[in-house]
């Protein structure tokens, strides 16, 4: 009996030191299952680039071509647009098939009397409804957006009305507009919808040329009058951008749209609510070498 005994006790003490043997030395499998993937995260941890911050209140970066979203925050959120507006108006005046070599004149009903914004346009300026439609774009001139409106065929009321109309045909649920030029609040949107509007007005000519260009001379009888664009991103050769918007108010704060070659692709930005003259700027230069370091490979064509 007390043989027996002590040959069981050898055996258990023999069976405990052998598996504390194997799982000192990793004999045993299961650890070195676990440890390769760890290994694998860690190598793609190291190629992930620094946390994007973004100062914009509302972001939206997708590729153009097929639609992936790339960035976005708030995205959903309907706030005012300001001068974003002018692009719609751009849009429904090239729709209408009005003659662009017409002459127009500012009226005293064009003076901004809800905001007082400045103009470099006094009453009774005479230009071609070509240059009304390059300044609005350009230089965001908002007794040039309003009087577009005022010359819609049906008047100022159906420009807006036919404005409304196309945001709905787009599918643009949460897009309104009030007025032509964007200083009514009532001018709405999202950073969603506004890039679909984007890509709908990026296949206009004449949009991707006026909101591209850097400034413009007109000359109106003895008065020459000289323009520059609001994006000051258009002024640096290093910046390939197709089409080109800016808006502010104090309720929408500073606002930027574009379609731009970024990381070898072509990208819709939308960035809304930007607090800080150059935060807009900022936001857009922080994205751009954002997506330059995450991006390496173009994203297949659509279709």
């Amino acid at each position: 009996m007390t043989h027996r005994f002590f040959r069981a006790v050898l055996i258990f003490i023999l069976c405990a030191g052998l598996l504390a043997f194997s799982a000192g030395t990793g004999y045993s499998k299961s650890p070195g299952k676990k440890a390769s993937p760890r290994k694998t995260t860690v190598a793609k941890l190291q190629k992930v680039p620094q946390k994007l911050i973004l100062r914009s209140a509302a972001v939206l970066v997708e590729d153009q071509q097929t639609g992936e979203c790339l960035i976005q925050k708030q995205a959903s959120a309907v706030v005012p647009i300001a001068s974003i507006t002018k692009l719609m108006t751009a849009m429904v005046v090239l729709d209408a098939g009005q003659d662009l070599e017409e002459m127009i004149s500012i009226d005293v009903a064009d003076v901004d009397r809800l905001r007082h914004s400045r103009s470099h346009l006094p009453v009774g300026t005479r230009l071609v409804r070509k240059d009304a439609l390059l300044i609005a774009l350009m230089a965001s001139e908002n007794r040039s957006a309003h009087a577009l409106g005022r010359n819609y065929p049906g008047g100022f009321g159906a420009c807006v009305a036919a404005m409304n109309a196309k945001a709905r045909a787009m599918g643009l649920g949460e897009t309104r507009f009030t007025d032509t030029s964007g200083l009514s609040s009532g001018n709405v949107s999202s950073a969603r919808d506004l890039a679909r509007l984007v890509d709908a007005a990026y296949a206009y000519r004449l949009i991707r040329q006026f909101t591209t260009c850097r400034h413009a001379t007109i000359t109106s009888g003895r008065h020459v009058l000289v323009f520059r664009n609001t994006n000051r991103l258009i002024q640096n050769p290093r910046w390939e951008i197709g089409l080109s918007k800016t808006g502010y108010t104090d309720e929408a704060g500073r606002c930027l749209v574009m379609q731009v070659h970024m990381a070898k692709r072509p990208l819709l930005v939308v960035l809304l609510d930007s607090q800080g003259k150059l935060t807009r700027v900022g936001d857009a230069t922080r994205i751009r070498k954002w997506l330059e370091a995450s991006l390496s490979v173009p994203s297949p064509r659509r279709g």
